[in-house]
């Protein structure tokens, strides 16, 4: 059993006690009209992996946040690279908060969503197998899914060239799902960035220095810069820094 590290606020008002998940809960609540939080952990030199995985930058304070945003959300949206790459399984979250979820009137799992302009995905994965509910893949207008896709998931056409951000985060809202959290990859947080669809950013930052060669959080054309105000720091005994920034 791993062991609980500590969390602290230390940025807008320094606390010296614990915060326990509630507490966590209350910082990172969902909001009052549609919201698009993404998430990501850095190195402090800007690495977005290590070894070409987020993991070997991740700690066990990050993961409670990550659970607990997992937890708040409607639908957690992720690009197909991202899925692949890091091996996604099904969303299922513990019993405690399947409880949460159900006291707040919403359903026990948050929809999974993929976007993919290729549909080069595999429907046996288990994040689609093996989902509690059927998950959404967001794709351009043409693309052929493979066999058995269709099966699993629910197929929106949304975009000729690519996959139209905006179209598609306004048929997840037309859907229910205000409250959206996306954890990558770089390209399409990216592509929200560029699309002015980012309303919050939580990043964790671990103490490390990866070194030249992994990439950066987001990637892309260039875009306009966006400027997002610093809502909290929150800080662990191992020397995390989890920062959230998020619009007005």
């Amino acid at each position: 059993m791993s062991v609980r590290i500590p969390i602290n606020q230390i940025w807008p008002a320094a606390t010296s006690e614990e915060l326990d998940d509630a507490a966590l809960t209350r910082l990172y609540a969902r909001t009052d009209r549609p919201h698009l939080r993404v998430n990501f952990v850095s190195s402090l030199d800007g690495a977005v992996s290590v070894d070409g995985y987020s993991a070997g930058l991740s700690g066990e304070p990050d993961k409670r946040v990550f659970g607990l945003l997992r937890m708040l959300c409607d639908a957690l949206v992720v690009a197909a690279g991202t899925l692949r790459r890091e091996g996604y399984r099904a969303v299922r979250l513990d019993p405690v908060r399947r409880a949460w979820r159900r006291d707040h009137g919403l359903p026990q799992y948050p929809t999974l969503v993929v976007v993919s302009g290729s549909l080069h995905l595999d429907p046996a994965q288990a994040a689609f197998a093996d989902a509690p509910v059927r998950p959404v893949v967001l794709t351009r207008d043409g693309a052929v899914p493979p066999p058995g896709l269709s099966d699993v998931v629910d197929l929106v056409p949304c975009g000729t060239d690519r996959v139209d951000l905006v179209t598609g985060l306004a048929e997840l809202r037309r859907r229910g799902f205000d409250q959206l959290l996306c954890e990558g990859g770089p390209h399409l947080f990216g592509a929200l960035t560029a699309a002015d669809l980012v309303d919050e950013l939580c990043l964790t930052v671990a103490p490390l220095l990866a070194g030249p060669g992994p990439g950066r959080i987001t990637a892309g054309d260039g875009t306009e810069p966006r400027r997002l105000p610093l809502r909290h720091v929150l800080t662990t005994t191992d020397g995390m820094l989890l920062l959230r920034y998020a619009r007005t």
